[in-house]
C-alpha cells in the first residue's frame, strides 16, 4: 500500500458532486438497509413469539439472545474485513484476487462457526450463570442457546459471504436472501413453538435452521462468482491466515462493543425480571434502528474501500461527508419514531404494565440520542472500509473503559422499573456513544486512515 497523496488521481467530471455520490450511496444503502433490518427481525420475531409464553421465557430469551449475538457479533469482522479487502482489490482492478480473498474468508467463517457451536453447547449454562440468572429464567436461557447452537456455522458463513458481496457492491442479493429468511423464520418459529409444542427450544431451533439455509444460498452465489473469475474454491492456509491477521483488530474492536452490551444486560438483570424483560424490548428495537443506520455505514465501507484502492483520496473524503450528513438525518427520523411509539409498541412483546412502562422510558432515551448514533455508525463504517482496524481496536478499548464505571454505577444505585432502565440506556446510548463519537471523529479529521492501494 502507498501513503496518501503519493499518486495523483484524475477525477471524472462531476464525480465528486453531492447528488452523484448520493446516488451511489443509496444504490448500496437501500438494499443493505433491507438486509440489515431483516436480520434483527429474527430477534424481534423470537421476542414476540416467546414473549407470549411468559415473562420468565422472555427474560431467558433476553439473556440467551444477547449471549448468542455476542458470539456472532465478535465475528462480524468476517463481514467487515472481507468487505474492505474485496472492495480495495476491486478498486485496484484485481477481480480474481478479490474473489480469492472472499472464498478464504468464508472457509475461515465455517471453521469458526463449527467451533463456536460446540462452545455454545458446552459452556452455555456457565455463561448464563455468570450473568446472574437463576431459576426458570436460567433454564429457558440455556434451552434457547443449545437449540440455536447448530445454526452458528450458518450464521458465520452468512456474515462472510455477505461481506464478499458487499465488497463487490452487490447489496441486493443479501437483501433478497435475508428477506426470504425473515419470512421463513417467522413461520418456522410459530410452527415449532406452538404447533410442535417445543416452547422456547422451538424458537431457537427454527432460527438455526433458517440461518443454515441462508448460508447455503449465499455460498452458491459466491461460488459462481469465484468460478467466473478463475478463483480457487479450495481452502488456502495462507489466505485464511491473512484473513485472521486482517480481522483480528476488528475482533478486538467488536469484543469491546459486545462486552459493553453484555455489561448492559448484566446490569438490567440486576435490576429485576421486569426491567430485564423491558430491556429486551428496547434492545431489540435499538438493534433494528442501529442496523438501519448501519446501511449507510456499509455503503461507506464499500465506496471508501473502492476509492482508496483506486488511489482516489478526494472521493473518499466526499463519501465521508455525504454519508455523515445522511446518517445524522436518518438518526433524527428514527429517533422521533422510537421516542414516540414506545408506549404502544411494548404490548406487542409482553402485555404487562410494568414491562410496558419501563420499555417506554428506555425507548424515549434511545430516541433522543439516536442522531448521535447515526454519526457514530457512519464514522465506524468509513474507518472499517479504510482498513483502519488497529485504531478502531484501541478506540474500542478506550470507550469501554469510559463506559464500564457508569454502567456499574447504574447497577449499584439506580431503582428498578422505568427509572432504572432510563438511566441504564442514558449511560449506554449516551455516554458510551459520546466516547465513540469523539474517538472516531478525531481520527476521521486526520489523514492517517487514508492509506491507498490494494
Amino acid at each position: 500500500m502507498s501513503e496518501v497523496g503519493r499518486t495523483p488521481t484524475t477525477q471524472r467530471p462531476g464525480a465528486l458532486r453531492g447528488p452523484s455520490i448520493d446516488r451511489e450511496i443509496f444504490a448500496l444503502a437501500i438494499p443493505a438497509l433491507g438486509a440489515l433490518v431483516a436480520e434483527p427481525l429474527f430477534v424481534l420475531v423470537d421476542s414476540a413469539v416467546v414473549g407470549h409464553l411468559g415473562t420468565a421465557q422472555l427474560a431467558g430469551l433476553a439473556l440467551a439472545s444477547n449471549l448468542l449475538l455476542t458470539v456472532v457479533g465478535l465475528c462480524v469482522f468476517l463481514a467487515y474485513a472481507t468487505t474492505a479487502a474485496v472492495s480495495r482489490a476491486i478498486g485496484a482492478g484485481h477481480e480474481r484476487e478479490a474473489l480469492q480473498r472472499g472464498v478464504d474468508g468464508m472457509w475461515l467463517a465455517l471453521l469458526i462457526g463449527a467451533v463456536l457451536g460446540v462452545v455454545a453447547w458446552v459452556f452455555g449454562p456457565a455463561a448464563v450463570s455468570a450473568l446472574g440468572a437463576t431459576g426458570d429464567v436460567a433454564t429457558h436461557a440455556v434451552t434457547y442457546i443449545r437449540a440455536s447452537a447448530i445454526g452458528l456455522p450458518g450464521m458465520e458463513v452468512v456474515l462472510a459471504s455477505t461481506g464478499v458481496l458487499r465488497g463487490l457492491r452487490d447489496t441486493r442479493t443479501p437483501l433478497l436472501v435475508a428477506s426470504i429468511g425473515a419470512v421463513v423464520n417467522a413461520g418456522v418459529n410459530i410452527a415449532l413453538v406452538y404447533g410442535a409444542g417445543l416452547g422456547i427450544a422451538g424458537s431457537g431451533l427454527g432460527t438455526a435452521l433458517t440461518q443454515l439455509g441462508m448460508a447455503a444460498t449465499l455460498t452458491v452465489v459466491v461460488v459462481r462468482g469465484a468460478r467466473r473469475r478463475g478463483a480457487s474454491l479450495r481452502p488456502a492456509v495462507g489466505g485464511i491466515w491473512s484473513s485472521v491477521v486482517a480481522g483480528f483488530p476488528l475482533l478486538v474492536r467488536t469484543a469491546s462493543l459486545r462486552f459493553a452490551i453484555l455489561l448492559t444486560v448484566a446490569v438490567a438483570t440486576r435490576l429485576g425480571d421486569v426491567t430485564l424483560a423491558a430491556h429486551q424490548i428496547v434492545n431489540s428495537l435499538w438493534g433494528l434502528a442501529a442496523f438501519a443506520l448501519d446501511a449507510l455505514a456499509i455503503a461507506a465501507q464499500a465506496l471508501v474501500g473502492h476509492a482508496l484502492g483506486a488511489r482516489d483520496v478526494e472521493r473518499a473524503r466526499a463519501v465521508l461527508r455525504r454519508c455523515l450528513r445522511w446518517g445524522v438525518l436518518a438518526g433524527v427520523v428514527i429517533g422521533v419514531v422510537l421516542g414516540a411509539s414506545g408506549w404502544w409498541v411494548a404490548p406487542l412483546f409482553r402485555p404487562d404494565d410494568g414491562v410496558r412502562a419501563a420499555a417506554a422510558a428506555g425507548l424515549a432515551v434511545c430516541g433522543l440520542l439516536m442522531p448521535m448514533a447515526g454519526w457514530v455508525f457512519v464514522l465506524d463504517g468509513v474507518l472499517i472500509g479504510a482498513g483502519d482496524g488497529r485504531y478502531l481496536a484501541l478506540a474500542g478499548i478506550a470507550t469501554l473503559v469510559v463506559y464500564a464505571p457508569a454502567a456499574l454505577a447504574v447497577g449499584a444505585w439506580a431503582p428498578t422499573g422505568p427509572a432504572g432502565l432510563a438511566w441504564l440506556w442514558a449511560a449506554f446510548a449516551g455516554l458510551f456513544m459520546v466516547a465513540r463519537a469523539l474517538t472516531t471523529g478525531l481520527r476521521a479529521r486526520s489523514s492517517r486512515w487514508m492509506v491507498t492501494g490494494a
